[in-house]
Formats: C-alpha cells, sequence, structure tokens
C-alpha cells in the first residue's frame, strides 16, 4: 500500500509540474519506497532514536546505516544534533556526498541555551532543534535553487527572507504537541450541568525517547501537570510496551486510575491485553476495556463493536469521552499520545470533522481501517 501511494504522490507531483517536493521516508531509508530518487537536491537526517529494532536494528549505530541510505553520490546532506556523527560522516563520505552539513554550519550562532529546565537538568527543546534543521534546510536549498535560476535563466531571483523562513518554520502539524480547549459538560454536586473548558494536549509521541520528551515538554509548559493531568495511552505493537508505560506511570507518580489504556483499530496497534501483559500494575487501576478478557475494569456497559482483526472500534472514542468527563471533573489536563493510529479517532470524538477514507481505501489498505495512518489535520470543530 505504501509503495503504491508513493507511486501515485511522484505521478501528481509530476503533473502539477512541482518545483520542490519534500519526501518523508515510511521506515529506515535504505530500502524506502521513497528512496528511488537517485539525485535529491538535499538529504536530511533530522534525529535517530531506538524503534523499529526488529527491521532496522537492534542499536543506533545499526539504525543510523539504514536511514544513512538516503545519502546520495554528489549530494549534500544535513543532520541534527541527536545522531551518531562519526557513523553519519563516515557513510556520507563512502557515498561520496558532496557536502555534509550541521545546523551550526549553515546558521548563525547555537541553539538557545537554557532550553527546558526541570529541577538542575536541562533539555534540549526539539522543537527549537526541528524548526532549526527546517530553517538550515531552506537556507542550502535556496542558495541550489538560486544558483540553478541564475544558470538557466539569468536576471533577479526572488530570495526567501530571513523573517519568512523563521515564521514558516514556526507552523506545526497536527498532533505534535497539539493544545486544544474542548467544552466539556459535567454535573456539578447539586446535580446540575456545568460547562467546563478541559485543555487537550494531543502527540504522536510513540517511542520511549519520543514518550520522555513529550513529558519533559508537559512539565515545563505546565509545571503542576504530574498533580493534575490523565492520559489516553494507545501504542503500536512493535513498541516496547512495558519502558513506554512505566515512563507515563512515573509522570502519574505511579497512580494508574489516571490511565486510559485504549487500542485502535489498525492491525499494527498494540492490543489491549498485550499493554496489561507487558505491565501488570495497569490491570487493577487504569480505565480499559478489554474484548479477550472476562473481567472488565470500565464504568460502562456497552455493546462492543470488534473488527476483524479483533479489535474494538470504539475503544478510542469511549475512553476519550470518559477522560474528558474526567479531567473536566477533577480539573485535569488531558493528554492523548502514543500512537499516530488513535489521533483520527480520538480528534473526532474531541469535535474535529475531518476527511475519511473510503471504504474503497480502507480495503486497498488490507486493513479495514476507518481512516488512514495520518489521515488528519484539515479539521474543523464541530459547531
Amino acid at each position: 500500500f505504501f509503495e503504491v501511494t508513493t507511486a501515485l504522490a511522484f505521478r501528481i507531483f509530476d503533473k502539477e509540474d512541482v518545483e520542490v517536493v519534500v519526501l518523508e521516508t515510511g521506515l529506515g531509508g535504505r530500502l524506502d519506497a521513497t528512496n528511488v530518487i537517485a539525485r535529491p537536491a538535499l538529504s536530511i537526517i533530522t534525529s535517530i532514536g531506538l524503534e523499529h529494532t526488529r527491521i532496522l536494528g537492534d542499536t543506533i549505530e545499526k539504525i543510523a546505516l539504514e536511514k544513512g541510505g538516503i545519502i546520495k553520490e554528489g549530494c549534500p546532506v544535513l543532520v541534527g544534533n541527536n545522531v551518531p556523527l562519526e557513523v553519519l560522516k563516515q557513510c556520507a563520505e563512502e557515498k561520496k556526498a558532496s557536502e555534509f552539513y550541521q545546523c551550526d554550519d549553515v546558521m548563525m550562532g547555537p541553539l538557545p541555551e537554557p532550553t527546558m529546565v526541570e529541577g538542575k537538568e536541562t533539555f534540549e527543546d526539539y522543537d527549537v532543534e526541528n524548526s532549526r534543521i527546517s530553517s538550515a534546510a531552506l537556507i542550502l536549498l535556496q542558495f541550489q535553487l538560486t544558483q540553478q535560476k541564475l544558470q538557466r535563466e539569468g536576471g533577479d531571483v526572488k530570495l526567501i527572507s530571513s523573517e519568512e523562513i523563521v515564521e514558516g518554520t514556526k507552523i506545526r502539524p497536527p498532533c505534535r504537541f497539539e493544545e486544544m480547549d474542548i467544552p466539556t459538560t459535567v454535573m456539578s454536586e447539586d446535580g446540575s450541568k456545568i460547562q467546563k473548558n478541559v485543555r487537550v494536549i494531543l502527540d504522536v509521541a510513540h517511542n520511549p525517547q519520543a514518550m520522555d520528551y513529550l513529558l519533559v515538554k508537559l512539565r515545563s509548559t505546565y509545571p503542576n501537570s504530574s498533580d493534575n493531568v490523565r492520559l489516553v495511552v494507545g501504542m503500536s505493537s512493535d513498541k516496547d510496551l512495558k519502558y513506554c508505560t512505566e515512563i507515563v506511570l512515573d509522570h502519574v507518580s505511579q497512580q494508574a486510575n489516571k490511565l486510559h489504556l485504549v487500542e485502535a483499530s489498525h492491525p499494527r496497534a498494540a492490543s489491549i491485553s498485550s499493554i496489561l501483559e507487558a505491565n501488570p500494575k495497569l490491570v487493577n487501576e487504569s480505565h480499559y476495556y478489554d474484548t479477550t478478557m472476562t473481567s472488565q475494569q470500565t464504568e460502562e456497559e456497552e455493546v462492543v463493536n470488534v473488527n476483524e482483526h479483533g479489535r474494538d472500534v470504539s475503544s478510542v472514542s469511549k475512553q476519550v469521552r470518559l477522560a474528558l468527563e474526567l479531567a473536566a471533573k477533577n480539573d485535569e489536563l488531558l493528554v492523548v499520545c502514543g500512537s499516530v493510529f488513535i489521533m483520527a479517532d480520538a480528534r473526532e470524538e474531541l469535535g474535529i470533522v475531518e476527511p475519511r477514507d473510503s471504504k474503497v481505501i480502507a480495503e486497498v489498505a488490507g486493513a479495514g481501517l476507518r481512516s488512514s495512518q495520518e489521515n488528519f489535520g484539515d479539521g474543523k470543530k464541530k459547531k
């Protein structure tokens, strides 16, 4: 499916005669469907963490070599701070890349210091780093495209100003520490209905490194979040479920009743039972509905709609709804995280109306899904 959609994207790029294409690899780099471009204008490796280890390798260095597969002979490469630098430098030399850049080679000055501070520790803000990599890439591409246009056409070339670069690189895709206020109706102590705004944060953090960063950024942005936060968590089956759930539990001081476990309908999503098996601490107090168990930790009895993969397709919506009610009642933040697979359903339950894949596309994908992996971002709140 990924290969077919990649080919369709190339066809559209050609048909529309686009000037610049930003291609993100699906998995790794060396063997990825996007890696058929022989001469990219620029290869960018942002950061490298331990994920997809069964496919890419079980060390950062092995994964770096797979991701380094997008480096091409005669083409420049730009890398971020969080990579094994010497491994990628050697890879670039062996592949005869034209230039090897780090952000500080292109940008003026280092990253702002301090970034995020927690206690006596200072953490690098990946949001700042992402903007910096994007800015450096735009500067390099602009220089290259300007040279090409001058050689081909001559005359004046309109440059993107530094102000435009700063404004453009502030933009973030949905579900990257995306903050919103969701009006939620709850019952007061006297039985009357009142409406409260719940601050909701959506983030696709999906591995231990990203989960750590998300929670550090959460504590930095909302200093009291450890005491007044509720989390809806769903994960992919190929992640370290034990480690990821421990990271989240540590953030809420091991209060498992602050966690809502969900399973996406995607076949690669971790099931509730696999999450509970990985971390038994969650069995008795966290909120979930496991279709494989007779004893259910749930506050409501509903008809469960199970898809062909044995997944409860309403798992995400039910727990987001319950978490919203409890967050409003207890004046808590609500964080939805752990996997891109849960976001479309979570956003729909939060009242964001967005396109959904047709049944035909879902069947072609072979997964019986209601939406594609990341089919969100152009939505509107329900009125």
